[in-house]
């Protein structure tokens, strides 16, 4: 990384504390975070709602900051500037309130729900449970696996614990095979949108028939989030 040209005056004290040019050993991700590995410390990102990385150098009224490298430059980009980025020295802080990774070994997964009371779909949410599922992706695998949003974690029997754990790769993995959704402000790194969006089964389909049965796809509230679900299928 050669350089940081800073946009916003909110990511001052946050970006401009590191000294540059610092060597990027590898870019990867970690639950919802995006995580630049430098040579000396971190660049530690959440895109949240409205945050986008694009190749190139994009100026406008939403962009916050252009990193560069030697040879590429990466615009960051936040319609609601509720997006985070900060150099820290070390990460221990971010694993220690990320739970599993959901595409490794979910073998742990009955256990861990037989623990809890809440909703199953609340539970998912929670990134100290498992990293990763956000709103969308949670409606999703509880359709596959033929769950009620609101029932408690720890009600779920073995076998649905396992078709759970199926759900997840199968739902996170077409995902990004569609290289995830777009409703309004997500691109990827070329500025595309996702393709996923053509493929959802419940979310954000309230009324609508369901895909297997035909019954209309119903919204409720779950944790403050909206929450769609067959009441036919999902049991």
């Amino acid at each position: 990384m050669t350089g940081i040209e800073i946009l916003d005056p909110g990511l001052e004290g946050l970006l401009s504390r590191v000294e540059l040019p610092r060597r990027v050993i590898r870019i990867r991700r970690r639950g919802k975070y995006i995580i630049f590995e430098l040579d000396r410390g971190f660049l530690v990102m959440h895109l949240r709602i409205t945050g986008r990385l694009i190749l190139g150098e994009l100026r406008g009224p939403e962009t916050r900051a252009i990193l560069r490298f030697r040879g590429a430059s990466l615009s960051f980009l936040d319609r609601r500037r509720m997006a985070t980025a900060e150099f820290v020295e070390d990460i221990s802080w971010l694993e220690a309130k990320l739970g599993p990774e959901p595409l490794g070994d979910l073998s742990w997964l009955p256990g861990a729900l037989k623990r809890s009371r809440r909703p199953i779909k609340v539970w998912l949410l929670d990134q100290k449970n498992i990293a990763g599922i956000g709103n969308i992706y949670a409606s999703e695998v509880l359709f596959v696996a033929g769950i009620d949003p609101r029932r408690p974690a720890n009600s779920l029997s073995e076998e649905e614990a396992v078709r759970l754990s199926r759900a997840i790769r199968e739902v996170l993995s077409e995902a990004i095979a569609h290289r995830g959704t777009t409703f309004s402000d997500y691109r990827d790194s070329s500025g595309d949108p996702g393709g996923y969006q053509e493929f959802l089964r419940v979310y954000c389909r309230a009324g609508k028939p369901c895909k297997r049965c035909g019954t209309p796809i119903e919204r409720i509230e779950l944790g403050g989030r909206g929450t769609f679900f067959c009441p036919r299928c999902q049991r």
